[in-house]
């Protein structure tokens, strides 16, 4: 390779390894979101609610949730699988939606409702019993659809639907 080639390469492998952790730092400080949205059902007393969630399957994924999100749509959630079925402690660190988080049993009944979540604390809320999965959806849900404990949700996590 003549010197003008070589400085013009040596020049580009800067800029494009520049470039590579500017990418790098954007992506890491993006939200991360599960991969795909699923339907899921909660039968009330009041009917059928159906929402859209993502699901947080990797550890990745349940650790992050739903942090950094300014807004969450009526009718969206992340459903967290903890399988098997446990205890299970979550948080609102660097969660700027309050949120309602519905802790479900491995047979699909909801165990508990923590509602109107105080968004940005470290305070551990618990399953306060075993718990397959979590629903986090925005703050207010559960009142407005009449969603309580016992009510069932469909979701091939559970084996339905």
């Amino acid at each position: 390779m003549n010197p003008d080639r070589k400085a013009v390469w040596s020049v580009l492998k800067g800029w494009l390894a520049a470039v590579l952790v500017i990418a790098g730092c954007v992506v890491a400080g993006a939200p991360a979101g599960a991969a795909s949205f699923q339907p899921l059902e909660i039968v009330t007393k009041n009917g059928v609610q159906v929402f859209s969630v993502e699901v947080a399957t990797t550890e990745e994924e349940k650790q992050t949730g739903l942090m950094y999100r300014k807004e969450l749509a009526d009718g969206k959630g992340m459903l967290f699988d903890f399988n098997p079925e446990q205890e299970v402690s979550m948080w609102m660190k660097n969660t700027y939606v309050s949120l309602d988080m519905i802790f479900i049993r491995a047979d699909g009944r909801i165990l508990r409702i923590a509602e109107n979540t105080e968004p940005m604390s470290t305070k551990i809320i618990s399953s306060r019993g075993p718990a397959r999965a979590v629903l986090e959806v925005v703050a207010g849900t559960a009142q407005k659809y009449g969603i309580r404990p016992g009510d069932r949700v469909g979701h091939p996590l559970f084996g339905s639907k």
